[in-house]
């Protein structure tokens, strides 16, 4: 994909889209691609190898506060793109008659443009097994490796254009015990380095060693929990889910309502932001307005921004920040604690050392209470040491207590947990989070 072609065809579409408009309309356009290779692993081997070229273009047509939206391929290619967008703008055109008024339909606005281009050091596509495999070698290895080229591109019909291009990369890998145990890892950047994944697979093998010994069955109960940052980025996802947006809360639907009104509070501890000064997601958002760099969410403890989009501004008579439509975490952070690496075991003392979590929900909202399970390599602690893994077990616990009174304490470095999905499209961004011990967490089965 040759990335000055690929903008100047995108350029094309929305100086054809612009100059097609009509008086009373307007259009955002919105573009996804990539250049990705993918690398599939079984038993550590090779099972699965290619490269995908795609793209996709999202053009919505707003028309006396009605506005649809169409989705068509994108190639790169002026002739063949520019012919289906105008198609699709006929066919919105004719469709948006038909539609009840929105009356909280928010209009493109503003001339912000931006460009970003983060240039990347990825394996080749011939270098990829043999950088992977020989650290794993002997052992039943399982996973995808996906690498290239991301772009992300806006513009609208009152001017605004943002381009975002990155080079990126992430391994989500398993390694399995004879009996079916596994340790998960994940492995991402924008550039390889040999010597950070072998040290990744070097505490995998550690923990595999580990699972090794009979699992031991946990009585349901309150047990002090390290919460491993992967484990920790799967509860900070829960934040996403109706708890820090703003249209969450006017709605009643927010499970930070009480934390909002002062009723409770999380531990001094504890600070949440958005940080987009890694670079990994572009700052603009579904209608080309730029997020700030970086905007508190939770700081020591307490409530200090929502994530507010502009719709929901409107409707509730807000400021908009940034926020994307659906008021999401983009680009989550959670500052770090005190604990040294070191220290964790001797801090945790005698109860339950969690390295994942999944199939997590809620379980009460209004109370931010978590449901969910452990997964992978989870352990016993006693006395500072890891005696046994542990049988599967559920949790059902508050986040006002996980991250408020019963949090003991932040580790002192972060991890990077990258996003890994790839269904429609690869994924871009993660979150940075610490490790945390919290005191009496709730297992119930």
């Amino acid at each position: 994909m040759k990335i000055e072609q690929t903008e100047a065809a995108f350029t094309q579409v929305v100086e054809a889209l612009r100059s097609h408009l009509q008086p009373d309309e307007a259009f955002t356009l919105e573009l996804w691609g990539e250049q990705s290779q993918f690398v599939r692993f079984n038993q550590a081997k090779v099972r699965q190898t290619g490269t995908v070229i795609d793209g996709q273009m999202q053009i919505t047509l707003m028309q006396n506060q009605r506005s649809s939206y169409r989705e068509v391929p994108f190639t790169g290619e002026a002739a063949i793109d520019l012919p289906q967008a105008l198609r699709a703008i006929e066919e919105l055109r004719s469709i948006l008659p038909q539609l009840p008024i929105d009356p909280y339909l928010v209009l493109p606005a503003g001339s912000a443009t931006s460009r970003d281009s983060h240039q990347g050091d990825l394996l080749a596509i011939d270098a990829v097994a043999d950088a992977i495999l020989p650290a794993v070698s002997g052992l039943d290895f399982t996973g995808l490796y996906a690498g290239g080229l991301v772009l992300r591109a806006y513009a609208d019909s009152a001017g605004q254009r943002h381009w975002f291009a990155t080079d990126s990369f992430a391994i989500d890998y398993s390694i399995f015990t004879t009996d079916g145990q596994a340790v998960k890892g994940t492995y991402a950047g924008s550039a390889w380095n040999q010597t950070d994944y072998s040290a990744k697979l070097d505490q995998a093998k550690l923990q595999l060693e580990r699972l090794a010994q009979p699992p031991k069955a946990i009585p349901k109960g309150q047990y002090r929990t390290y919460l491993a940052p992967a484990a920790m980025a799967e509860l900070i996802a829960m934040f996403s889910w109706g708890a820090v947006s703003e249209a969450a809360l006017q709605q009643g639907n927010s499970a930070l309502a009480s934390l909002q009104r002062g009723e409770k509070r999380f531990s001094p501890l504890f600070t949440l932001k958005e940080n987009f000064d890694r670079g990994l997601v572009p700052r603009f958002n579904d209608l080309g307005e730029v997020a700030p760099i970086d905007l508190p969410l939770i700081e020591n403890g307490q409530l200090v921004n929502t994530l507010v989009s502009s719709r929901t501004a409107k409707e509730y008579g807000k400021t908009a920040n940034g926020a994307d439509g659906g008021e999401y975490l983009r680009s989550p952070e959670v500052a770090p604690g005190k604990l040294a690496a070191d220290d964790v075991l001797k801090t945790l003392d005698t109860g339950l050392f969690l390295s994942n979590l999944h199939y997590l929900n809620w379980s009460d909202r209004p109370t931010a209470r978590v449901t969910g399970m452990t997964r992978y390599a989870c352990f016993w602690v006693a006395n500072g040491e890891i005696v046994a893994p542990i049988e599967n077990l559920r949790f059902d616990e508050s986040l006002y207590r996980c991250f408020g009174e019963n949090l003991v304490a932040l580790t002192d470095f972060q991890e990077f947990i990258p996003e890994v999905g790839s269904y429609d499209r690869r994924s871009l961004g993660g979150t940075w989070t610490p490790g945390a011990i919290a005191d009496d967490f709730t297992y119930t089965l």
